[in-house]
Parts: structure tokens; sequence; C-alpha cells
């Protein structure tokens, strides 16, 4: 017998207030969010409050924040720009993390190696 998912408590009309599209047409899956500069939390719903939560840990996407939450990607991306709006939220793109190459010794070692093999 397989396990039933229960209902959610909470209707996905009722989070994003009876919207179905967000306020910025830019959001996508895969767009990038972290937190914004505005730190005043009391007026966000505990799902707006979750969303803040789990973006200060770094950049997130709309569809990890999505599945951390269970909820549907299109309630995200209400709420994820609403909270753009109000500045509790940035997207762009993550930070390039520069990239390093092999170090000298490790590539004298191949070189040493590929000359023992002939």
């Amino acid at each position: 017998m397989t396990a039933r998912r229960r209902p959610a408590l909470v209707r996905s009309h009722v989070i994003t207030g009876g919207r179905a599209a967000p306020v910025l047409s830019t959001l996508d899956h895969v767009s990038l969010v972290t937190v914004g500069a505005e730190r005043d939390h009391p007026r966000l719903s505990p799902e707006q409050r979750s969303v803040v939560r789990l973006c200060s840990g770094g950049w997130l996407s709309v569809a990890e924040i999505a599945a951390h939450l269970a909820l549907p990607s299109s309630v995200v991306k209400v709420l994820v720009a609403d909270l753009v709006v109000s500045g509790h939220l940035n997207t762009g793109a993550a930070p390039a993390v520069p990239r390093q190459g092999p170090s000298a010794d490790l590539l004298r070692q191949v070189l040493e190696g590929l000359h023992a093999l002939v």
C-alpha cells in the first residue's frame, strides 16, 4: 500500500493572496536570489519569513527554495517577487569563484610520471 500525501493545510491561493503571477516577469525557476538590505521582518507572512531565512545562507534558485519549502514553484515565484520588490531579497548572478588551476608541482610530477612510462 502506498503512503498518501497529506493535503496542504494552507492552499496556494491563500499564500499568494489570490495572485497567480509574480509582480516581476523576469523571475524564472533558475533565477538566483539572496538576502537584500531590508532586515525588518514583522510584516512578512510565515512563508515569506521562511524564504528570507533560507536565502540568508547564500544564493539559491527559485526551484531550490520551492523544494526546501515543499511549495509549488509558481507560488514561490510570487513570494520571491514580492520580497525583491520590498527589498528583502536581491536577484542576480552568484559571485564567480576564482578558478585555480593545478599547481606547478603537480604538473611537474605528472610530467615526470609520463616520462617514466616512455
